[in-house]
């Protein structure tokens, strides 16, 4: 009995000391690993040379480690196991160091800027599942080194300089390799057909590489592969209609901008079609830019009726397009553009409700666009440009209400812009250029608010006055309505346009002054009104803008001088050209003569001085014959009888003298040089024809102002009122107004005297 109790005693004493050894030697190996691990990650901040979140300043020495940002331990916190420093904008050389985190499972350095290679130290990594470094700056041969990890689940080195070929390696052992993302760097070479030997694979992205070669055939072994992407590389070969017909569960096909081809020597898209309708999940079909030829089959309606995208845009592919394409119920981007696509639009589109966007442009359709359009509720983007489509806009495109694109340019489009368009309030882009478009441009335009980048209504036939509507339009970038038929004048509030950078109103009819507003559009890059019959001076407001680089004002009327300033200061002549009466300091153009405008001045101080001294003798003589009048009626009623006593003895007066007209006083004092000072009118002959003509209008308007105020009958004369406002008009005359007349309150103009 002792003996059992001595014996189970130092059992229970071993099992106990047994115990206290295995739980120290656990906390030793576990503070060993985390020091090892803090060591690593140390070393690792001080390779960075920039960090602008201070991502790694809690990463202090003696701290926590697995609380440091963006790293994370184990349950049982003995080791690290990821370090996750996605988008912290750091900066630094990738280093080996990290490959002393021997229980690193996760390492997701994703849009950064490290450079260098990646370190071939990383093959030690042997428990690492996700490798993740792309959007960083990474070069050098793709890391063969990588098929030593044999736990890899996720590889994405997307967007780096990674240069080389694929190893058959990487796929030889991959039974547990599931995404491999390598897009956008300079690969080269064949996509090895060991690919085929993964067969958890779902995801390969592959696009913008310089990969050649067919498509690998093993490929369609891997019964879960979800997504192909090899996009913008340089395969060949026919399009893989052996692979795809095996690939049920395929969402995504990408295989636009390659160099393969339709079978038949690239004239039949029947085969591939086929095969496509066995890939019932289909969501994605792109297969653009690469000169596909053949017609669309009519099996296209079989594809899955889950697919929202069917790229098919820059090819070659003609005939009409098939109504059965209506079946795909789920498209929402549709792209035919740059094919050979002749015959109609079929109206069966229509049925496609969910559609966004429809592109058909640089195609040979004819025909109308059909009415039926208007009925796609989501559609946000509608491209039926640079066809041959004939008849009129319908105005059921007016229930777009969704519509933010709509291009019609380019076809020969007839009638009138339907106001209906006016209810597409969210357009940012309009364009019906190139079309034989006519009338008005409707008011309704101006509840399209939303246009923020483009109104282009050029080239067609419209008419009638620019449409001050168009001032309503605030978030406009770029108007243009040049080359049709308009009329009216621009409109000051243009200057409401504030975001506007391009105005193209060039020929047209348009008339009237450029607005001093137009100088308030702060952000005009470019100012077109070339082929009009604007007139006046050229606004000096335009210098105001800093951003204007591009101004043509050629072939108007306008007059004056060029501002100078601003814009003013880099144009050349061509600005100008056609506007003959415009005169500057721009290269090319004809300079301004300083005589004639000494000659304007001093002409207009000589008249001035002139009408003065005429306006002064006139009221003179207007008052001394006031006083004898009043003295003649005083005397005349003190001395009738004296009056009637003595006669006269010489001749009496005559008080009516005939009348004699201003051509007839001309003639009679030698064209008015023996009323005139002889040297003013020699003065007058030495001027520019317009000046001389405004003096000869001047003098003869004086005169027969004089003659005028000189009638002896009060009935006859002019008031002093009257002379002073004929005088006032002259005074405007002279100074440039060129509406001013000269009739005086008896109705007589020197029109009238001269035919007298």
């Amino acid at each position: 009995m002792i003996f059992i109790r001595t014996f189970l005693l130092l059992l229970f004493q071993h099992l106990f000391l047994s115990s206290a050894f295995a739980v120290s030697g656990s906390r030793h190996h576990r503070n060993h690993s985390l020091l090892a691990d803090e060591a690593a990650l140390l070393a690792f901040k001080k390779t960075i040379v920039f960090d602008p979140g201070s991502k790694l300043a809690g990463w202090t020495e003696g701290g926590d480690v697995c609380s440091f940002t963006g790293v994370r331990c184990d349950k049982h916190r003995h080791s690290v196991v990821q370090l996750n420093l996605s988008r912290s904008g750091l900066t630094g050389a990738l280093s080996p160091i990290i490959s002393n985190l021997s229980g690193l499972r996760y390492l997701i350095l994703d849009e950064n800027h490290f450079y260098g290679i990646i370190p071939p130290e990383f093959s030690s990594l042997r428990h690492l599942h996700s490798l993740r470094l792309d959007s960083n700056n990474l070069r050098g041969s793709f890391p063969g080194f990588l098929a030593a990890l044999p736990n890899l689940t996720v590889l994405t080195l997307t967007e780096n300089h990674l240069m080389g070929t694929l190893p058959p390696s990487l796929f030889s052992n991959c039974t547990s390799l599931a995404n491999i993302e390598l897009s956008q760097n300079l690969l080269t070479g064949k996509i090895p057909q060991e690919i085929g030997n993964c067969p958890s694979l779902w995801n390969l992205n592959l696009y913008n590489n310089q990969f050649t070669g067919e498509l690998p055939a093993s490929l369609a072994n891997i019964s879960e592969l979800y997504n192909i992407d090899v996009e913008s590389n340089s395969l060949t070969g026919e399009l893989p209609a052996n692979i795809i017909g095996k690939l049920n569960s395929v969402v995504s096909l990408h295989f636009s901008y390659n160099k393969m081809v339709s079978h038949d020597y690239n004239t039949n898209l029947e085969p591939f079609f086929t095969a496509l309708a066995n890939c019932t999940e289909l969501q994605e079909l792109e297969l653009a830019g690469m000169r596909l030829g053949g017609r669309l089959p009519s099996s296209i309606g079989r594809l899955s009726g889950d697919l929202s995208t069917l790229l098919l845009q820059e090819n070659s592919i003609f005939g009409t397009i098939p109504p059965g394409i209506a079946r795909l119920s789920s498209l929402t981007w549709l792209n035919l553009t740059s094919n050979s696509l002749n015959g109609t639009i079929p109206a069966e589109i229509s049925r496609l409700s969910y559609l966004e966007q429809l592109f058909l442009s640089h195609n040979l359709l004819t025909g109308a666009i059909p009415a039926a359009l208007g009925q796609l509720p989501h559609l946000g983007l509608l491209d039926l440009s640079n066809n041959q489509l004939s008849g009129e806009i319908p105005a059921s495109l007016g229930n777009l209400v969704r519509l933010s694109f709509m291009f019609l340019n380019n076809n020969l489009l007839t009638g009138t812009i339907p106001p209906t368009l006016g209810k597409c309030t969210d357009l940012s882009m309009l364009d019906l250029s190139y079309n034989r478009l006519t009338g008005s441009i409707p008011p309704e335009i101006s509840g399209i608010r939303e246009i923020r980048r483009y109104l282009n209504l050029s080239h067609n036939l419209l008419d009638g006055p620019l449409p001050i509507e168009l001032s309503k339009l605030e978030n406009v970038e770029e108007i243009d309505v040049s080359s049709n038929n308009l009329s009216g004048s621009i409109f000051f509030q243009i200057s409401s346009c504030i975001a506007v950078t391009r105005l193209n109103f060039s020929h047209n009819s348009i008339e009237g002054h450029l607005p001093d507003s137009i100088g308030d559009l702060k952000n005009l890059q470019s100012f077109d009104v070339s082929g009009n019959h604007l007139s006046g001076g050229i606004p000096t407001s335009l210098n105001k803008s800093r951003s204007l680089s591009f101004l043509n004002l050629s072939f108007n009327d306008f007059a004056g001088v060029i501002p100078s300033g601003g814009v003013f200061n880099s144009v050349t002549d061509k600005s100008f050209l056609g506007n003959q009466d415009l005169c500057g300091a721009v290269s090319g153009m004809p300079k301004c003569s300083h005589k004639r405008h000494w000659f304007h001045l001093r002409l207009f101080l000589i008249v001035f001085v002139l009408v003065t001294f005429a306006s002064a003798f006139l009221t003179t003589i207007c008052c001394v014959i006031g006083i004898r009048r009043i003295k003649a009626m005083v005397s005349s009623g003190n001395s009738v009888d004296t009056e009637q006593a003595r006669k006269p003895e010489t001749p009496e007066l005559i008080h009516n003298f005939p009348r004699i007209t201003y051509r007839e006083l001309s003639e009679a004092t030698g064209g008015l040089e023996r009323v005139v000072d002889p040297s003013l009118m020699r003065a007058s002959r030495d001027q520019f024809h317009e000046v001389k003509r405004m003096w000869e209008v001047a003098i003869g308007e004086l005169v027969e102002l004089g003659i005028l105020c000189t009638q002896e009958s009060p009935s006859t004369r002019p008031t002093m009122l009257d002379a002073a406002d004929d005088l006032d008009r002259l005074k405007r005359y002279l100074s440039g107004d060129t509406t001013a007349t000269f009739a005086s309150s008896l109705g007589i103009s020197s029109s009238t005297l001269g035919d007298d």
